[in-house]
């Protein structure tokens, strides 16, 4: 059973990069801030980081899940205070990418976010948990990515989902995220 076993895992990564599978890591800026509720917000710089996988569909088209630890949130500004309201999540997004033989692509499709951790003081307020464990978002994007598996990326992330949880006292939370993201990244196996 061992030896079964051995021979699947050394013969799975071949099956997947005959089939145009790609591996990648990727990392950059996110720009955010909250859209909807009552909160007087301004633009929060964090960043993104994590993995990335790529299965080729067709000459052009590709589905491309991805794991990325993600800094996010808004500054916060009431009367002289301002605080950073930051939430960082675990985001899973999974895209349709459409890409063009000089290596230009957009991308789109669904992302679910999972709280991972939140430093978020509002000012004048006791809130015991800012945001929800869970938030829903849809991605859309363009970029480049060379054929040596280097690539930049620009995606726009709108929240679906609210992100407070919590009853604020002169508080609506009922507000969304709103991310700019923009990634540098890398593959292997570009050539399959």
């Amino acid at each position: 059973m061992k030896k079964i076993m051995f021979l699947i895992m050394l013969v799975s990564p071949a099956v997947l990069m005959a089939q145009g599978f790609q591996l990648g890591v990727k990392g950059g800026v996110n720009v955010s801030n909250y859209t909807g509720g009552n909160l007087d917000t301004k633009s929060l710089i964090g960043f993104h980081v994590g993995g990335l996988m790529s299965f080729k569909l067709g000459n052009n088209v590709a589905l491309q899940p991805e794991v990325l630890f993600s800094s996010q949130g808004a500054k916060y500004e009431q009367a002289d205070q301002e605080e950073n309201l930051t939430v960082s999540y675990i985001n899973l997004p999974v895209l349709l990418k459409l890409k063009t033989n000089s290596g230009f692509f957009i991308e789109a499709g669904p992302q679910v976010g999972f709280k991972v951790g939140e430093d978020a003081d509002v000012p004048n307020q006791t809130i015991e948990n800012f945001a929800n464990d869970l938030d829903l978002s849809v991605a859309g994007g363009l970029g480049y990515h060379s054929r040596s598996g280097f690539g930049i990326s620009g995606r726009y992330i709108a929240g679906l989902s609210k992100v407070g949880d919590f009853n604020g006292n002169s508080i609506d939370p009922d507000f969304r995220n709103s991310v700019l993201q923009f990634s540098v990244f890398y593959t292997l196996f570009n050539n399959k």
